[in-house]
Protein backbone atom coordinates (compact mmCIF):
# COMPACT_ATOMS: atom_id res chain seq x y z
CA UNK A 1 0.00 0.00 0.00
CA UNK A 2 1.13 3.28 -0.70
CA UNK A 3 2.29 6.07 1.92
CA UNK A 4 0.05 8.51 1.99
CA UNK A 5 1.35 12.19 0.67
CA UNK A 6 1.81 15.21 2.49
CA UNK A 7 -0.75 18.30 1.47
CA UNK A 8 1.10 21.10 -0.60
CA UNK A 9 1.39 23.63 2.17
CA UNK A 10 2.67 20.94 4.73
CA UNK A 11 5.87 20.63 1.99
CA UNK A 12 6.34 24.02 1.84
CA UNK A 13 6.77 24.01 5.23
CA UNK A 14 9.04 21.54 5.23
CA UNK A 15 11.30 23.45 2.89
CA UNK A 16 10.88 26.63 4.47
CA UNK A 17 12.58 25.12 7.57
CA UNK A 18 14.50 22.50 6.21
CA UNK A 19 16.26 25.93 4.61
CA UNK A 20 16.69 27.64 7.96
CA UNK A 21 19.32 24.96 8.93
CA UNK A 22 21.36 25.90 5.88
CA UNK A 23 24.01 27.28 8.14
CA UNK A 24 24.07 25.18 11.02
CA UNK A 25 24.76 22.05 8.28
CA UNK A 26 27.17 23.94 6.88
CA UNK A 27 29.34 24.39 10.00
CA UNK A 28 28.95 20.96 10.97
CA UNK A 29 29.72 19.59 7.70
CA UNK A 30 32.95 21.99 7.76
CA UNK A 31 33.97 20.11 10.83
CA UNK A 32 33.21 16.69 9.33
CA UNK A 33 35.31 17.25 5.68
CA UNK A 34 37.47 20.17 6.22
CA UNK A 35 37.38 21.56 3.28
CA UNK A 36 34.40 24.02 2.15
CA UNK A 37 34.21 22.01 -1.35
CA UNK A 38 33.35 19.21 0.33
CA UNK A 39 31.13 20.87 3.35
CA UNK A 40 29.64 22.37 0.51
CA UNK A 41 28.62 18.91 -1.28
CA UNK A 42 27.76 17.15 1.82
CA UNK A 43 24.56 19.74 2.35
CA UNK A 44 24.05 19.66 -1.05
CA UNK A 45 23.57 15.98 -0.82
CA UNK A 46 22.03 16.16 2.72
CA UNK A 47 19.33 18.73 1.51
CA UNK A 48 18.53 16.61 -1.33
CA UNK A 49 18.42 13.39 0.20
CA UNK A 50 15.73 15.49 2.71
CA UNK A 51 13.48 16.52 0.11
CA UNK A 52 13.73 12.71 -1.30
CA UNK A 53 12.71 11.44 1.83
CA UNK A 54 10.46 14.15 2.61
CA UNK A 55 7.31 11.67 3.06
CA UNK A 56 9.35 10.06 6.75
CA UNK A 57 9.69 13.23 8.21
CA UNK A 58 7.16 13.81 10.82
CA UNK A 59 6.36 17.62 10.64
CA UNK A 60 6.69 18.73 14.26
CA UNK A 61 9.52 16.78 15.33
CA UNK A 62 13.13 18.20 15.61
CA UNK A 63 14.10 18.83 11.81
CA UNK A 64 17.77 20.26 12.77
CA UNK A 65 18.37 16.74 14.31
CA UNK A 66 16.57 14.73 11.41
CA UNK A 67 18.59 16.70 8.64
CA UNK A 68 22.09 16.42 10.67
CA UNK A 69 21.75 12.80 11.30
CA UNK A 70 21.23 12.85 7.45
CA UNK A 71 24.36 14.81 6.69
CA UNK A 72 26.57 12.26 9.77
CA UNK A 73 25.18 9.11 8.10
CA UNK A 74 26.01 10.56 4.37
CA UNK A 75 29.51 11.07 5.30
CA UNK A 76 30.39 8.29 6.95
CA UNK A 77 28.68 5.83 4.45
CA UNK A 78 30.15 7.86 1.65
CA UNK A 79 33.74 9.87 2.61
CA UNK A 80 34.86 7.66 5.54
CA UNK A 81 34.83 4.18 2.93
CA UNK A 82 37.02 6.89 0.39
CA UNK A 83 39.53 7.50 3.25
CA UNK A 84 39.20 10.99 2.09
CA UNK A 85 41.30 12.87 4.73
CA UNK A 86 42.72 16.12 4.37
CA UNK A 87 46.05 17.70 5.99
CA UNK A 88 45.92 19.80 8.52
CA UNK A 89 47.41 22.43 6.51
CA UNK A 90 44.62 22.67 4.37
CA UNK A 91 42.11 23.69 7.17
CA UNK A 92 41.26 27.26 7.51
CA UNK A 93 39.97 28.88 10.92
CA UNK A 94 37.07 30.87 9.90
CA UNK A 95 34.43 28.43 10.48
CA UNK A 96 35.06 28.48 14.53
CA UNK A 97 35.40 32.94 15.12
CA UNK A 98 31.63 32.78 14.64
CA UNK A 99 31.06 31.33 17.71
CA UNK A 100 34.01 32.91 19.75
CA UNK A 101 33.08 36.50 19.44
CA UNK A 102 29.17 38.10 19.67
CA UNK A 103 30.45 41.49 20.36
CA UNK A 104 31.76 44.36 18.47
CA UNK A 105 35.79 44.26 19.56
CA UNK A 106 38.52 46.47 18.37
CA UNK A 107 41.63 45.76 16.24
CA UNK A 108 43.67 44.10 19.22
CA UNK A 109 40.57 41.76 19.87
CA UNK A 110 40.43 40.58 16.27
CA UNK A 111 43.65 39.48 16.41
CA UNK A 112 43.47 37.89 19.60
CA UNK A 113 40.06 36.49 18.45
CA UNK A 114 41.62 35.23 15.36
CA UNK A 115 44.45 33.65 17.25
CA UNK A 116 42.58 31.98 19.42
CA UNK A 117 40.00 30.26 17.12
CA UNK A 118 43.23 29.24 15.35
CA UNK A 119 44.18 27.25 18.39
CA UNK A 120 41.06 25.49 19.57
CA UNK A 121 40.36 24.77 15.69
CA UNK A 122 44.07 23.00 15.93
CA UNK A 123 43.00 21.50 19.01
CA UNK A 124 39.57 20.17 17.41
CA UNK A 125 41.59 18.75 14.09
CA UNK A 126 43.73 16.76 17.05
CA UNK A 127 40.73 15.09 19.25
CA UNK A 128 39.69 12.06 18.17
CA UNK A 129 36.34 11.83 15.78
CA UNK A 130 34.79 10.06 18.56
CA UNK A 131 35.24 12.89 20.79
CA UNK A 132 35.59 16.00 18.27
CA UNK A 133 31.80 15.45 17.08
CA UNK A 134 29.93 15.65 19.62
CA UNK A 135 32.03 18.72 21.07
CA UNK A 136 30.99 20.53 17.93
CA UNK A 137 27.10 19.23 18.24
CA UNK A 138 26.82 20.28 21.54
CA UNK A 139 29.20 22.94 22.06
CA UNK A 140 29.28 24.78 19.25
CA UNK A 141 25.84 23.56 17.66
CA UNK A 142 23.44 23.87 20.89
CA UNK A 143 22.15 20.86 20.74
CA UNK A 144 21.02 18.98 23.88
CA UNK A 145 22.64 15.29 24.77
CA UNK A 146 19.70 13.91 23.47
CA UNK A 147 19.82 14.75 20.25
CA UNK A 148 23.58 14.55 19.87
CA UNK A 149 22.51 10.62 20.59
CA UNK A 150 20.19 10.83 18.24
CA UNK A 151 22.13 11.87 15.41
CA UNK A 152 25.37 9.92 16.44
CA UNK A 153 23.55 6.62 17.36
CA UNK A 154 24.65 6.32 20.46
CA UNK A 155 23.28 5.65 24.43
CA UNK A 156 23.53 9.98 25.83
CA UNK A 157 25.64 8.20 28.46
CA UNK A 158 28.03 7.79 25.38
CA UNK A 159 27.61 11.19 24.60
CA UNK A 160 28.46 12.46 28.32
CA UNK A 161 31.69 10.59 28.22
CA UNK A 162 32.64 11.10 24.97
CA UNK A 163 32.08 15.15 25.68
CA UNK A 164 33.75 14.95 28.95
CA UNK A 165 36.77 12.98 27.62
CA UNK A 166 36.88 15.17 24.46
CA UNK A 167 37.19 18.18 26.66
CA UNK A 168 39.65 17.26 28.83
CA UNK A 169 42.21 16.46 25.64
CA UNK A 170 41.12 19.58 24.03
CA UNK A 171 41.38 21.55 27.66
CA UNK A 172 45.64 19.52 27.32
CA UNK A 173 45.71 20.59 23.84
CA UNK A 174 45.35 24.63 24.55
CA UNK A 175 46.94 24.44 28.00
CA UNK A 176 50.35 25.59 27.08
CA UNK A 177 48.60 28.42 24.71
CA UNK A 178 45.93 29.22 27.49
CA UNK A 179 48.99 29.56 30.13
CA UNK A 180 52.12 30.62 28.44
CA UNK A 181 51.50 34.81 29.57
CA UNK A 182 51.10 33.79 32.45
CA UNK A 183 54.36 32.53 33.68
Amino acid sequence: MPKEKKNPAAREQFLYEAVSHLDHLYRVAYHLASQSEEAEDLVQETYARAISSYDQFNLGSNMKAWLTKILYNFFFDRYREQKRWVSEEEIGTEALEYSVWTGNPGPESHVLIKELSTKISEGLRKLPEDFRLPIVLVDMEDFSYAEAAEVLSCPVGTIRSRISRGRKLLHRYLHAYVNKGTK
